[in-house]
């Protein structure tokens, strides 16, 4: 690590060992680094405890940490990741550690200093999250095939949305797209089934996590 990075601070709320929920690698083993703090409110965000609070911790401490697992597979998210300067040399310092990395992000801040190394995982808010007018479109251009986007719908007229997003801004062209239902919100059979209907160039998801523990921290 530069003397800059090894000097970077930032706010933690978890660091923990558990199975990958969520995206292309989901059920890996992976290293979760949760950083606290968040600029949305989505309504049915399931991790608002790390909106505030943390323990503040050098960079030097937070790589020690995830080392002590002896896990190849790190994944940084919160809260969100991006609102913490600190973010960008964590990453790139977990990258030149030789790790697995993956970037959970709202999509609401640009990713466009991210280490290319990292496979970015973008939030796309649908109408019913509130926060769809946080969605920064300018990311869709900076993504790879190395990236996912990630859509959470609670409704019908969210997967309307999704849908029409999809096709009027190519998303499947520019990385791959995963479709998630909120959980009590709306029957993954029916979103399953309006994928099949429609034949969605997507790859539809659970939380495996929940669906493993149900609503308590993954640990």
């Amino acid at each position: 690590m530069s003397a800059g990075a090894d000097a970077a601070v930032l706010r933690v709320s978890e660091i923990f060992h558990s199975l990958q929920g969520e995206s292309s690698r989901v059920g890996l083993p992976t290293v979760f680094v949760r950083l606290t703090g968040c600029p949305l409110r989505c309504i049915w965000c399931d991790t608002a405890y790390a909106f505030a609070g943390g323990e503040a911790m050098p960079l030097a401490t937070v790589m020690a940490r995830v080392a002590a697992f002896d896990c190849a597979t790190v994944c940084v998210t919160g809260g969100e990741p991006l609102a913490q300067k600190a973010c960008l040399p964590l990453l790139a310092a977990l990258c030149d550690a030789g790790y697995s990395v993956s970037l959970e992000t709202s999509g609401a801040l640009d990713i466009g200093d991210v280490d290319a190394r990292v496979a970015r995982i973008v939030d796309l808010k649908a109408p019913d999250s509130g926060e769809a007018e946080k969605n920064r479109w300018e990311n869709l251009d900076l993504l790879t095939a190395h990236d996912e986007l990630k859509l959470v719908l609670a409704s019908a007229a969210d997967y309307a949305w999704a849908k029409d997003v999809l096709h009027e801004r190519r998303l499947d062209t520019r990385c791959g797209v995963l479709l998630s239902p909120v959980q009590g919100r709306l029957d993954p059979a029916q979103l399953a089934a309006w994928i099949l209907r429609d034949r969605l160039p997507v790859r539809f998801q659970l939380q495996l996590h929940k669906v493993l523990w149900g609503n308590e921290r993954a640990r």
